[in-house]
């Protein structure tokens, strides 16, 4: 061996362990402790944060936004346009493509109508017929609309988890409750973790799981300062039905309710109030001046409905109810199961209805949501083929910014406040990074060695 030889190889064995140490680790055990239900199938109803996450581990849509923006294939293996009308999505397996079909379908049809039906809208017949050719799925337009293919990002149009195809996701549920293993196969590339052990709870639960060390990963839990958030795009709404409010009920709610108070005393942070119809994250502009209250009317009796499911919503309920009362309506509050509330929304059957929606992070597609969400789908037909005709992007999003502003006045939709995603992270945990959407992405985390001498316990 010569001498180059030789201080070659110790060149190189001495890098070694270097290199070793910068190598991101598999494998491990992520500890996720949560305050949503046991897995929701229909991606269209797990429209919280925490159930928006949950559903992503093992179900995916066909695409994600990164943090900037920008669009990555998930499930589909191909989103093009081969001509500037028709969006062509490419599947893995032609029975995924029957699946997606069916899914689009069901919302878009009468059987489960939901808001988030309009951001299918400008695809020909609003994607009532859609039809699978082999593993691929041709989406014609009515009228030119560049944010398509990031619409389809959205978790509402992931593929449902069914028996049939119990995950598309990274992990999947194969040992029992609670446990999810990495799929190796998976088409982003196998998670660093090997598995994640979930662990249902309240707040309560939560908090005492957190401050004991028995879990990396908190969602739903009070962020600390400093710590990893995301966009606040779970937007909550009361919306009232003109058929059966007096015409000045706008004028007596923004007369009576103070956003910020709402938010700061009734909302779970992160949240923050919510003057126009797109939150914060998507329209920054001054409040408008609260009205005075409008000539007594006399008592009028209302039921206002919430979602059962979200627990800040019974306190903010009985708070608009106080607060109501003032202006001379008798508010009875009924909570319903988040699918029989989305269906006494489709019948247009309710007086008063808190309405809580997860707004993709681009303006006009969100606006297409709250419009369909506020009753008006009437205007879609009119707002959207004039925001898509806007080609450069800054310049369509600004557009849909004005037409949001300009439109508030005149649906029956009025915004309340919108939250992100609260959660803990144990300093073990890296690698984890927010989607545009907000939500947590938890494919490239992994575990780092526990520093030696940490705390027993976190606060």
């Amino acid at each position: 061996m010569t001498l180059r030889h030789a201080l070659t190889s110790l060149l190189i064995l001495g890098a070694a362990p270097a290199l070793a140490a910068g190598r991101i680790p598999y494998g491990g055990e992520l500890r996720l402790a949560h305050t949503g239900p046991s897995l929701v199938g229909d991606p269209t109803l797990a429209d919280t944060p925490v159930e928006a996450t949950l559903l992503g581990l093992q179900s995916r849509s066909l695409c994600r936004l990164g943090a900037g923006g920008e669009s990555h294939l998930a499930v589909a293996r191909e989103l093009s346009r081969p001509m500037a009308q028709t969006v062509r999505v490419a599947l893995p397996s032609l029975g995924l493509a029957n699946t997606l079909t069916r899914a689009w379908t069901r919302i878009t049809g009468p059987e489960a109508p939901s808001p988030y039906r309009a951001l299918l809208f400008p695809v020909n017949g609003e994607a009532r017929q859609l039809s699978a050719r082999g593993t691929a799925l041709e989406l014609p337009l009515s009228f030119p609309w560049p944010d398509l293919e990031r619409s389809l990002c959205h978790p509402a149009l992931a593929l449902p988890v069914t028996t049939s195809a119990p995950s598309l996701g990274p992990f999947a549920s194969t040992t029992g409750k609670g446990v999810l293993e990495a799929r190796l196969g998976y088409p982003e590339g196998r998670p660093y973790l090997d598995r994640l052990l979930l662990s249902p709870t309240d707040e309560r639960g939560l908090t005492r799981m957190w401050t004991s060390r028995q879990v990396h990963l908190a969602l739903g839990a009070l962020p600390e300062t400093g710590t990893l958030s995301g966009a606040a795009l779970h937007a909550t709404y009361l919306a009232y039905s003109p058929r059966r409010v007096p015409a000045d009920f706008r004028q007596a709610f923004e007369s009576a309710i103070d956003r910020d108070d709402l938010t700061r005393l009734f909302v779970r942070a992160p949240a923050v109030s919510m003057p126009h119809l797109l939150p914060p994250a998507l329209l920054v502009q001054a409040p408008r001046p609260r009205p005075g209250a409008p000539s007594s009317g006399g008592t009028r009796t209302v039921t206002l409905l919430y979602d059962a499911g979200i627990e800040d919503q019974r306190a903010v309920a009985e708070r608009i109810q106080v607060k109501l009362h003032e202006r001379g309506y008798k508010v009875a509050l009924e909570p319903l199961a988040r699918a029989t509330l989305r269906s006494r929304w489709a019948k247009g059957d309710f007086d008063l209805m808190l309405h809580a929606l997860l707004l993709p992070p681009i303006p006009g597609p969100a606006l297409a949501v709250v419009l369909d969400a506020a009753g008006r789908r009437d205007l879609l037909g009119v707002e959207l083929p004039l925001i898509g005709a806007v080609e450069d992007p800054a310049a369509r999003d600004t557009r849909a910014r004005e037409r949001a502003l300009a439109l508030a006045p005149s649906v029956p939709l009025l915004p309340l406040y919108a939250q992100g995603l609260g959660m803990r992270v144990a300093p073990e945990v890296a690698g984890l990074v927010m989607d545009a959407q907000g939500l947590p992405f938890l494919d490239g985390a992994y575990l780092q060695p526990e520093t030696p001498g940490s705390p027993g316990d976190r606060r």
